[in-house]
C-alpha cells in the first residue's frame, strides 16, 4: 500500500475511534455556556481532549506494546491493575454511553423504540466488527470515518457562515479549567491507550514493517488525527458559543437532554430539515466507530493474556457487548454521573503515564514512574472521595492544597515529585561516580 493512502487511512481510523458520543455532545453545549470566553475552553478543552491524547499515540509510537507496557516501571503487579480496571471502566462506561447517545439522540425521536431494542440491535452489529478483527482498520479508515468528517464541517462550515456570531456572556468562572474538566469527559486520555493498542496490533496483523517503520507511520497518523480533533472540537465549541443568542435552551432540562437539542437546533439552523437525519447519521456512525474500538481493544488484551487464545478474544467481546446491552439502557446522563468519581481516580494517572512514557528515557527511571504515579494516586483521594461522600473535613483539605477546588491537587505535587526524584538521582549519580 502507498505510503501516504496508509498513514491518511490509519489517521482516519484513529480520528473516529477517538471521536465518539461525549467528543460530539460536549463541545457544543460546553461553547454555548462559555459564551464570549469560548477561545479560552476550547484551549483548556484541547489540553484534555486533544494534547494528551496524542501525546498517548505518540507514546505508543515508541513502545509499540500493550496497554501493559504504560505502567510496568512501576512494578508488573501495577501495570496489570491498572491495565484490567482501565478496561473494566471501557466496557462498562463510555461503550455503553455511545448506545446510549445513538438511542436518545438518533433513534427515539424518530421511532420511539425502546433503548433495550436499540442497544440489542446496536451491540450485535458492535459484535459482528469486533469478530472480523483483521478488517477494522481499513473498514473504518476507508468507509466510515470520511463520512463522520464531511457531516461534520457540514454543520461547523454551514454553521458558522450562518450564524449572527453574537456571543452570550460566560457562565464560567474559570474558562480555561473548565474546560480542562470538560475534557476529562471525552474520555480521550483513556481512550488514546486504548486505541493505540488496536493501532499497533492492526498494523501488526497486515505489515511486516520494521519497528522504525511503524513509529514513522503511528506518530505521523497521530498528528493528522489530533489536528482533525482540534478542527472539529474548535468548530463545535465556536459554534455552540455564536448560536448562543439564537437557539434557548431550558435549563431545567437535565445536561445531556441540552446537549441534544442544542446540537439538534444548530443542525437544523445550518442545515434545514435534513439537519436531523445529518445529524442521526453522525451520532451512530461517531459511537459506532467508538464501541467498536474499545471493545476490540479490551478483547486484544484480555487474549494476549491468555496466551494469544482467540476463545479469550472472543469471549471477551460477547461479554463486553452484553454489558453494553445492559448499561446502554441507561440515560446518557446517568452515565455521566456515574463516571465522574471513576474519571477522578483514573484520569490522573494515565495522564502522568502517559507523559512519563512519552518524555526521554533519562528523565522517567523507575523511581521516577513510582513517584509521581504514588504521588498522584495520593493526591487525587480527595477529589474522588468530594464525589462520592461529601463533607466539611474534605472541603478543608482541598483548601489546603493548591487546585484542588478545581480537581486538579494532583497536579502540583506529580510536578514537583518529578522535578525532586530526578534532582536527586543526577546528585546521587554523580557522587557515586
Amino acid at each position: 500500500m502507498n505510503k501516504t493512502k496508509e498513514v491518511l487511512i490509519t489517521s482516519f481510523a484513529l480520528f473516529s475511534m477517538f471521536f465518539g458520543a461525549g467528543n460530539l455532545l460536549l463541545p457544543p453545549l460546553l461553547g454555548y455556556n462559555s459564551g464570549e470566553d469560548w477561545f479560552w475552553v476550547t484551549i483548556g478543552f484541547m489540553i484534555t481532549a486533544v494534547v494528551i491524547p496524542i501525546l498517548g499515540i505518540l507514546a505508543h509510537a515508541k513502545l509499540q506494546g500493550t496497554m501493559y507496557d504504560f505502567g510496568k516501571k512501576v512494578s508488573p503487579f501495577f501495570s496489570l491493575v491498572y491495565c484490567v480496571i482501565v478496561y473494566i471502566i471501557s466496557i462498562a462506561i463510555p461503550s455503553p454511553r455511545t448506545a446510549s447517545a445513538t438511542h436518545e439522540i438518533a433513534i427515539y425521536p424518530t421511532f420511539g423504540t425502546s433503548a433495550l431494542l436499540t442497544s440489542t440491535i446496536y451491540f450485535s452489529l458492535v459484535l459482528l466488527f469486533v469478530l472480523n478483527r483483521n478488517k477494522i482498520l481499513n473498514f473504518i479508515g476507508k468507509y466510515l470515518t470520511p463520512l463522520i468528517v464531511i457531516m461534520l464541517l457540514l454543520i461547523i462550515g454551514i454553521g458558522l457562515f450562518s450564524s449572527e456570531m453574537i456571543t452570550n456572556a460566560s457562565k464560567f468562572e474559570a474558562p480555561i479549567v473548565s474546560g480542562l474538566l470538560e475534557g476529562y469527559q471525552t474520555f480521550d486520555a483513556i481512550g488514546a491507550v486504548v486505541v493505540g493498542a488496536v493501532i499497533i496490533i492492526s498494523l501488526n496483523f497486515k505489515s511486516h514493517a520494521t519497528f522504525e517503520a511503524k513509529k514513522d507511520l503511528i506518530k505521523k497518523s497521530g498528528l493528522i488525527a489530533g489536528l482533525g480533533l482540534f478542527i472539529i472540537y474548535s468548530g463545535l465549541i465556536s459554534v455552540g458559543a455564536f448560536y448562543g443568542s439564537e437557539i434557548n435552551i431550558d435549563t431545567s432540562l437535565s445536561s445531556d437532554m441540552q446537549r441534544a437539542t442544542l446540537l439538534r437546533g444548530i443542525s437544523i439552523a445550518s442545515l434545514g430539515s435534513f439537519g436531523n437525519t445529518v445529524l442521526s447519521v453522525l451520532i451512530t456512525l461517531a459511537c459506532f466507530t467508538t464501541a467498536v474500538a474499545i471493545i476490540t481493544g479490551t478483547a486484544d488484551y484480555f487474549k494476549g493474556l491468555f496466551k494469544e487464545s482467540q476463545n479469550a478474544y472472543t469471549i471477551t467481546g460477547v461479554v463486553a457487548c452484553l454489558i453494553g446491552i445492559l448499561v446502554g439502557q441507561l440515560d446518557f446522563h446517568s452515565i455521566i454521573m456515574i463516571a465522574l468519581p471513576v474519571l477522578m481516580f483514573i484520569y490522573p494517572i494515565t495522564i502522568v503515564l502517559i507523559l512519563l512514557n512519552v518524555i526521554p528515557e533519562k528523565f522517567a527511571s523507575k523511581t521516577v514512574f513510582r513517584g509521581v504515579v504514588l504521588v498522584t494516586f495520593i493526591f487525587s483521594i480527595p477529589d474522588v472521595a468530594s464525589f462520592l461522600i461529601p463533607s466539611e473535613n474534605l472541603e478543608g483539605i482541598k483548601t489546603i492544597i493548591p487546585f484542588a477546588q478545581h480537581n486538579l491537587g494532583w497536579v502540583l505535587p506529580a510536578f514537583m515529585t518529578f522535578l525532586l526524584v530526578n534532582v536527586f538521582s543526577k546528585k546521587e549519580t554523580s557522587i557515586i561516580r
